[in-house]
């Protein structure tokens, strides 16, 4: 059980990366009040873990119903990070940010950046492996974990968007443009190797 649970929570720690996820926090929530970017990092961390969980119970059959390949998934989430990246990366009027009125904790913050593809694989693998009471419950206090963490990621990001005012928030939103579209890249061509390979 305790194993389980370590191994889960550290897979999905690295997968998701909290410490990653703050530049990309901070530029998605870059013009809001305090109050409004504390409410899009809980609703992005529900979000997460809400996908999480229905793709831990039924993701083998929701997948399996419509046809989808887990390649396919990641290439999908791939081609949205893809975007969102892109209009980080340019002075597009159209960034989804407070101004536009644009949910961001709902996409891309919940999903695919923190229950991406290669988190929801990782928790349908770790799904099957449970065996019985005590390891279910070992994987769900593994993933509330994970998720308590990225929390305090974003919620103590506030901080440091005081810190850096308005000429650092731009420059946190290229670097995270940057690395985001690279995550994005690696997401399609880990899909498009698979469908080569015949894994699909």
């Amino acid at each position: 059980m305790t194993s389980l649970a370590v191994s889960a929570f550290v897979t999905l720690f690295v997968i998701m990366d909290p410490v990653g996820t703050i530049p990309i926090f901070l530029s998605l929530t870059a013009g809001r009040s305090a109050e409004s970017s504390r409410k899009a990092a809980w609703q992005a961390v529900l979000v997460s873990f809400f996908v999480i969980a229905v793709f831990a119970l039924f993701g083998q059959g929701i997948l399996h119903y419509l046809g989808i390949s887990l390649p396919a998934l990641q290439c999908a989430g791939g081609l949205l990070l893809l975007l969102v990246a892109l209009e980080l990366l340019t002075d597009n009027e159209e960034v989804p940010t407070a101004q536009t009125g644009t949910n961001v904790a709902l996409v891309p913050l919940g999903t695919p950046l923190l229950a991406g593809p290669g988190a929801i694989v990782a928790t349908m693998v770790f799904a099957r492996q449970a065996d019985g009471f005590s390891d279910g419950l070992a994987l769900v206090l593994a993933f509330v974990a994970v998720h308590v963490v990225l929390w305090a990621a974003m919620r103590f990001s506030l901080p440091i968007l005081r810190l850096i005012r308005e000429s650092g928030v731009l420059l946190v939103t290229r670097i995270a443009g940057l690395l985001l579209s690279a995550i994005a890249v690696q997401m399609v061509a880990d899909a498009v190797r698979a469908f080569i390979t015949g894994d699909a």
